[in-house]
């Protein structure tokens, strides 16, 4: 069996301090440069977020909305809005400064009308980012999965996942979670086992 380290979105906006920081996101960095230091025998890569300035997801391109509160359509889907984060070029879209180097990086989040939660796909589906190819030309059948947020980028890359047939194991203690509702991150986990994910 080939597997990959896969990371979610271990960027500067992400963590305390960050436009869009989940609580205690920073711990995250030291369970993944453990897990990079250990990984002999796979792949290591990381998902980021890069979106455009003028990104639809931001509330501050809908005059009058806020963060976290309001909830437009976007591309026929449900959107959240969120600050301004993760913006390209930006010190907030780097990786943590303490994160190891990652050989292998996908992008996602670039076309400014759909947001992309997924390291494989927008919300949509419509577009598909370089990383199951990239898998599967290195013939990786298992994920070990961990990063920010659990409910949100976390949860939506492993169930993509799973629906293209990998094998996934999410590693808890690597994950933080937004919780924009009481218990999101459980429920995250839950529907991750319930695709048939592990949590390790």
């Amino acid at each position: 069996m080939t597997q990959a380290l896969l990371l979610i979105d271990l960027q500067n906006d992400f963590m305390p301090g960050g436009a869009l920081a989940v609580p205690r996101g920073d711990e995250v960095v030291k369970v993944a440069n453990e897990y990079i230091k250990s990984f002999k025998d796979g792949l290591i890569i990381a998902t980021q977020d890069w979106h455009p300035a003028d990104h639809k997801s931001f509330a501050s391109n809908h005059p009058g909305k806020k963060p976290f509160v309001d909830v437009v359509m976007l591309d026929g889907l449900t959107q959240v809005l969120w600050t301004d984060h993760c913006v390209q070029n930006t010190h907030g879209a780097e990786f943590h400064d303490d994160l190891l180097p990652i050989p292998n990086v996908f992008c996602k989040g670039e076309d400014p009308n759909v947001d992309s939660y997924s390291g494989f796909f927008d919300n949509g589906k419509k577009h598909q980012t370089q990383l199951d190819a990239f898998l599967k030309e290195n013939k990786v059948d298992k994920l070990v999965v961990m990063g920010l947020a659990t409910d949100y980028c976390v949860k939506f890359t492993v169930l993509d996942a799973r629906a293209l047939g990998y094998q996934v194991d999410v590693v808890e203690a690597g994950c933080r979670a937004v919780n924009l509702h009481a218990n999101d991150d459980k429920a995250a986990f839950a529907t991750m086992l319930a695709a048939g994910a592990r949590i390790v």
